[in-house]
């Protein structure tokens, strides 16, 4: 028997005690117990399982005696494998069972500290006092999110329920950014000659926990698993200043416990592990029910000789032998004075699930024998409360490699996972304002138009009309944004609206690129001297064009829409089999109207930019908007044909290229040079070389 599990007795005989001493459950009813070691092995399991049903230790099925001894219901096994064994006999006779340890579980079972998966509940039913070990998952991918670790190691028993985590973890770890650098199991049973043949059974651990770059391992198992590893780390001689600073982090399945032998070794290499753990509580009571030798009588207690004698490393002696002997026990020993791993004052998670388990056994049979309708579920214990991180908890760092600063993209490297990585500089026209982003993006509207509000005052930004700049930014931003109206199912809304957003945000855009050109040409004729261009320099000019070029527009617009607006419709024609959920644009000539006004805006700008191109500007924006309206037009003129011979969402799809296509040339032809010297080079962003580039 492990020492720690001597608690797991004091839980049952103490629920048991309270349940007979209360007048108002169980009335007229004494609940009694027995306890069955099984020592992990299969065959006992079987056996003393029988042997609850079969009370002649011939085991002859269907006689039994004490027949005053009525069997209600089973708690157990202390592991996973041994409750399926047990549940392989407990199911034929419909009796149900209470597990508290954690895993997956395939049979009829009343669980009370373990986490049953969905798969296995639609089999059969469960009376559980734990949640789904689904949760169990969630909570360690959030750990690992919440400390950055990112390069982590898994460690789990080779058995159903070792298998089953790794398969489930894996994949979800992987989906959220962290990689493994390692994945072993730990065997279960561990037959031995002698000690080489235990440290040869996990022959590549050692490699895996002296690697200082792995800093966290996830270690997943029962109270065995503990005891393997902590053997085996110690026969391999992986002392702490070997292996650097490593964060172990526990399942709750896992009790730190230690066998006789184990409990004088050094454990400094799980120092500052991390646990999950069972909810507990604190009994009233439970702390005096501990027992005391000369109390209760060793001698009659095998179960309190047997850990008395382990855990204080003595001897009870009988009246016969010398009082003298040094390792014999007195009795005065104090339980508060063993480490917790040996034994716990205070109620364990484990310890508590029995508790609740032997109570739901109880209110069972209390309604079972008051003739209640109405099953009462018993609520017990207070959450409990989360505890401020101390400064020895900040956990070092688990990565692979350094993160990739904003300004630079992920690149990955040949042969490894995809947590190693190399970082590369965004190439032009492209840029990454987090870290470790896996591609730079293009440069978006609202980005170029904060980029150009927090220079603002810089000469690039005052050259051209800053007014109109900002104008032309806020509309190529909407630009990109009046594309989601063409996305999802159409509804009366989103076809009213599509079209004439998209035409008049478009139109005013045209118009502030067609206001920047002409202010090119105004400024170059009004240089001449005695020039009536003079009269026309200024915002008036600029403001005229463009809110009067947008309200034209506008005016159309409303009169499709209040003439012949679009609507939802079903098209049943276009398509065999299928009927298409589309908007019909209402007027068909009012929407090429629209489309034709603005292409005439676009030509418009598009020839005064050609042939304003050669004058002297600043920076020559009048080339750069000539090769965007040029961009501009190839897409649109590109359009029509292919928008006219496609058929339902194909024709959507076109659209929306359209609209995102035109709106990037526009935005990368024009401002990404700009954006370039301001961000890039603003030793260039000075008075004095514009007027150089001038001359």
């Amino acid at each position: 028997m492990v020492m720690k599990f001597y608690q797991h007795i004091l839980a049952l005989a103490f629920a048991v005690k309270v349940i007979n001493e209360n007048s108002n459950i169980l009335t007229n009813v004494t609940l009694g117990f027995h306890i069955y070691e099984n020592y992990y092995n299969e065959r006992l399991t079987y056996q003393t399982t029988l042997e609850l049903f079969f009370k002649s230790h011939c085991f002859v099925p269907n006689y039994k005696c004490h027949t005053q001894e009525n069997l209600i219901a089973v708690i157990g096994g202390i592991n996973q494998e041994s409750s399926l064994y047990m549940a392989d006999i407990l199911d034929l006779f419909k009796i149900p069972q209470v597990e508290y340890t954690l895993g997956i579980f395939l049979e009829t079972e009343l669980t009370y500290g373990s986490f049953a998966t969905e798969e296995s509940e639609e089999k059969f039913s469960f009376y559980r006092m734990v949640p789904n070990e689904a949760h169990h998952y969630t909570g360690i991918l959030q750990l690992l999110l919440l400390f950055g670790w990112t390069w982590v190691g898994l460690l789990a028993m080779d058995d159903h329920s070792g298998e089953h985590f790794l398969q489930t973890l894996e994949p979800l770890l992987s989906r959220n950014g962290i990689c493994l650098a390692f994945s072993e199991k730990i065997p279960t049973k561990t037959p031995m000659v002698h000690f080489d043949d235990f440290a040869n059974l996990i022959p590549d651990i050692h490699i895996y926990v002296t690697d200082r770059k792995i800093s966290t391992v996830v270690l997943y198992g029962d109270s065995r698993t503990m005891i393997t590893l902590n053997t085996y780390l110690m026969l391999r001689d992986l002392v702490c200043n070997d292996t650097g600073s490593k964060v172990w982090i526990l399942t709750a399945q896992i009790d730190f416990t230690l066998t006789g032998m184990q409990r004088f070794w050094d454990f400094h290499f799980f120092h500052g592990a991390i646990s999950f753990t069972i909810h507990s509580h604190e009994l009233p009571g439970f702390r005096t029910f501990l027992p005391d030798p000369k109390a209760y009588g060793a001698e009659e207690n095998g179960f309190l000789k047997f850990f008395w004698e382990q855990a204080f490393d003595c001897t009870f002696i009988n009246s016969k032998e010398s009082p003298q002997n040094s390792g014999a026990c007195t009795g005065e020993e104090k339980l508060e004075s063993l480490p917790r791993e040996v034994f716990e004052m205070g109620m364990s998670g484990h310890s508590y699930s029995i508790y609740n388990g032997v109570y739901a056994v109880a209110h069972a049979l209390h309604t079972m024998y008051s003739s209640r309708s109405n099953f009462r579920r018993r609520k017990s214990g207070k959450r409990s409360e989360s505890q401020e991180l101390q400064p020895w908890q900040i956990p070092p760092l688990s990565e692979c490699n350094a993160h990739c600063r904003a300004g630079s993209q992920k690149k990955k490297k040949e042969g490894e996972k995809f947590c190693c990585y190399d970082c590369s500089r965004c190439p032009r026209g492209k840029i990454s304002n987090k870290k470790d982003m896996n591609d730079c993006v293009e440069c978006p509207g609202a980005f170029v138009l904060a980029t150009f509000q927090k220079h603002k005052d810089t000469p690039i930004v005052k050259a051209n009309n800053r007014d109109i700049t900002y104008a032309l930014l806020v509309s190529l931003s909407l630009c990109f944004l009046c594309s989601l109206l063409f996305l999802g199912q159409p509804t009366k809304v989103t076809c009213f609206l599509r079209q004439s957003a998209f035409a008049i945000i478009f139109t005013m855009a045209v118009s502030c690129v067609l206001a920047k050109t002409v202010t090119v040409m105004v400024a170059f004729m009004a240089t001449k001297p005695g020039s009536s261009m003079r009269k026309w320099v200024g915002k008036r000019m600029t403001n005229f064009i463009v809110l009067s070029c947008s309200l034209v527009q506008a005016g159309i617009c409303l009169v499709w829409l209040g003439t012949s607006p679009p609507f939802p419709d079903l098209d049943t024609h276009s398509l065999n089999e299928e009927i298409v959920l589309e908007c019909n644009e209402g007027s068909v000539i009012m929407f090429y109207i629209v489309l034709g006004y603005m292409g005439l805006l676009s030509l418009i700008s598009l020839t005064v930019a050609f042939f304003a191109r050669k004058l002297p500007d600043s920076f020559n924006e009048a080339k750069f908007i000539t090769f965007s309206m040029l961009v501009f037009c190839s897409v649109w003129v590109s359009f029509f044909p292919t928008y006219l011979s496609t058929k339902g969402k194909s024709m959507v799809a076109v659209e929306i290229f359209s609209i995102l296509a035109s709106s990037a040339g526009l935005l990368g032809c024009i401002f990404f040079p700009k954006s370039y010297v301001i961000l890039m080079k603003p030793e260039l962003n000075k008075k004095e070389q514009l007027v150089r580039r001038k001359k």
